[in-house]
């Protein structure tokens, strides 16, 4: 092969990486939008060109990654697209479920795995603790995310903006203990993005502390481990909960990475 041909193989595959690059971020602009955005507001949402945009928007129309969101104008995820987040949901859980009885063997507590689905968060996993005092919830249950750790990590990993619309401005207090500020709410997603922890002491269910941690999953959603622990148990083991739960979170970084 020449260096010419070579040269065009490679322009060739840069390009298509980058077309690649901009439908995931169309695709994600999309996700939290049911009525679906119109090309104009996909355009800027992404910062591309209208033009590039409808050129994508089209060819993922013809695979039914996209469908039209009104007889008139606007898109929105289509069939396509949910039936494999369906099946990646599945191989994600697979995936995902060693490190988690590895987790849970560790600690002898139980570990949640949790996504975001509108504005609540949902187990999508779940491994029960050794004890027989234990904080179990069902797969498929959702909670709020104010005053929950996978909640607040969740939380964390979005821009201000979005959470702050995700969760309103009127915070149910679920225990004395749960915080109905927004301010309060927000100083606590800010340290969850500096120590990558979120916590809920007795905010959600009186009687259980939790800790929380969130990273991206390889579809770039945010997607949460959790440790729910009986409060009088928690302050004597709340170090290696953290040194655990951190070194999870890295094995499952280093997994979506490579």
């Amino acid at each position: 092969m020449t260096k010419a041909k070579k040269s065009v193989r490679r322009a060739n595959a840069g390009s298509g990486i980058q077309v690649i690059a901009r439908a995931a971020a169309i695709l994600r602009a999309l996700q939290d939008e049911p009525e679906g955005l119109s090309l104009s507001q996909l355009a800027e949402r992404v910062d591309l060109a209208r033009s590039t945009v409808q050129r994508i928007v089209g060819a993922l129309e013809t695979e039914r990654f996209l469908i039209a969101a009104t007889p008139t104008s606007g898109v929105k995820l289509g069939p396509a697209l949910v039936r494999l987040a369906s099946s990646a949901n599945v191989e994600l859980e697979h995936l995902l479920r060693p490190m988690l009885v590895k987790l849970s063997q560790a600690v002898k507590e139980t570990v949640d795995l949790s996504v975001l689905k509108g504005s609540e968060l949902v187990f999508i996993d779940q491994i029960p603790g050794a004890h027989r005092l234990r904080a179990v919830s069902a797969v498929g249950e959702s909670f709020p995310l104010h005053c929950t750790a996978p909640g607040k990590a969740l939380l964390s990993l979005l821009p201000d903006e979005k959470w702050s619309r995700l969760v309103g401005r009127s915070l149910h207090a679920y225990t004395p203990h749960t915080l109905t500020g927004i301010d309060a709410l927000r100083r606590d997603v800010e340290e969850c993005r500096h120590t990558r922890i979120a916590y809920d002491r007795q905010e959600h269910t009186e009687g259980i502390t939790a800790i929380g941690t969130a990273v991206i999953d390889l579809l770039g959603r945010p997607l949460a481990i959790s440790i729910p622990v009986p409060t009088t148990r928690f302050d004597r083991q709340e170090e290696k909960l953290l040194l655990e739960l951190r070194r999870t979170r890295r094995e499952i970084e280093s997994l979506f990475s490579s």
